[in-house]
């Protein structure tokens, strides 16, 4: 008996996140395990039918109970839907499952805003102050030593940064890495949602790879002039592992001599330490780390670390269509004010992961 316990234990634990999980999502998977008690329950019932005294009204709340956790199992979507207008104030508008997260867009006042496994990505009123401060310092400081002609984005499957990135005639090819095919599929037909990205994934210089960014990179040779890093923030070591010096590595074999990458980089503010973690690491591969922020509302102040082999220049001009950066208010995005300013910091390794244990304690702190 021992055994069976323990073998249906690991079973059950190598199921739950690798199968059940990815498949039918968190509230359906619940109530799976529910209807199993409940059938094991029923079964044992019936085994010992003529050893319990007035059966029936156990049957009667065994099959109750069943009953409601079918009708709980059917509902399951509409509940989740409920529950997610219910933590966002807003009605969810649309909404997929995953293997790899639940991906949830609401609309409120006609503004329509991304979450992933429940975390704001971005909101239709202002992104534009995220993806053009993500962007435009990188693609516009490579034009001063020639125009990037081959760029790469890693994550970013809303196709955001692809929009700003086609601002730049000279691009050749832009090459999207996203791990989320429904998330390539969603931003690239749904019409509520590609007039956001200006229809940019199906544009004839963009190439998607429904890939691991980690995995792609070890695979392929390919070299960009600028390398667009577009990851969640490090709630959890699979994300985790994309901030480490491994990755950084990998990150730096695949970029141009005179070639930039930028990686978002949570908050500098909120989480001080953790942005500074990432520019050590950045810095622990051999490339220079240039770090800057940029304030964006429903986020706070947000930073951004460009890395590449050369001093990092400001540019001398940008996309004129911007709304919000311009050449003269770009140099301000470089200046740290005294809480914003460096700490020291680990090396986020792909053995340790203290990234993701800093994040959570600065996160929580203010999420308490």
């Amino acid at each position: 008996m021992l055994t069976v316990d323990y073998l249906g234990a690991l079973a059950v634990s190598i199921a739950f996140p690798l199968l059940l999980m990815p498949h039918l999502g968190l509230l359906r998977t619940g109530l799976l395990f529910g209807l199993l008690n409940v059938v094991v329950g029923l079964w044992t019932l019936w085994l010992f039918r003529y050893q319990i005294a007035a059966p029936t009204p156990l049957w009667l709340l065994g099959g109750g109970v069943m009953l409601a956790l079918l009708t709980g199992f059917a509902q399951a979507g509409r509940v989740t839907t409920a529950a997610e207008a219910y933590q966002f104030q807003a009605p969810v508008v649309l909404s997929a499952d995953s293997p790899y997260q639940r991906i949830a867009i609401t609309r409120r006042n006609g503004q329509l805003r991304l979450y992933l496994n429940g975390n704001l990505q971005f909101a239709q009123s202002d992104e534009y102050r995220y993806h053009e401060a993500l962007v435009h310092p990188a693609m516009s400081g490579y034009a001063n030593g020639g125009a990037p002609r081959k760029v790469a984005v890693l994550g970013g499957g809303d196709g955001m940064a692809v929009r700003e990135i086609l601002k730049y005639p000279g691009v050749e090819s832009i090459t999207l890495i996203e791990l989320d095919p429904n998330m390539t599929r969603l931003f690239g037909t749904d019409p509520l949602l590609t007039p956001l990205n200006a229809n940019s994934l199906n544009h004839p210089k963009v190439r998607i790879v429904n890939a691991d960014a980690f995995t792609w990179l070890q695979e392929n040779d390919d070299i960009f002039d600028v390398i667009v890093v577009d990851f969640p923030d490090p709630t959890n070591f699979s994300v985790g592992k994309l901030f480490t010096n491994s990755f950084y590595s990998l990150l730096d074999s695949r970029l141009a001599q005179g070639g930039y990458a930028v990686v978002q980089t949570t908050s500098p503010l909120i989480a001080r330490k953790s942005f500074w973690t990432v520019v050590q690491t950045i810095e622990s591969v051999g490339l220079t780390a240039t770090p800057y922020h940029a304030h964006v509302p429903s986020f706070g102040e947000w930073g951004f670390v460009i890395a590449s082999r050369r001093p990092y220049r400001l540019p001398q001009q940008l996309p004129a269509e911007l709304k919000f950066l311009d050449v003269k208010t770009l140099p301000q995005l470089f200046d740290f004010p005294p809480d914003m300013a460096r700490v020291p910091a680990e090396v986020n390794r792909l053995a340790s992961q203290v990234l993701v244990r800093t994040y959570e304690e600065e996160w929580g702190r203010v999420l308490k």
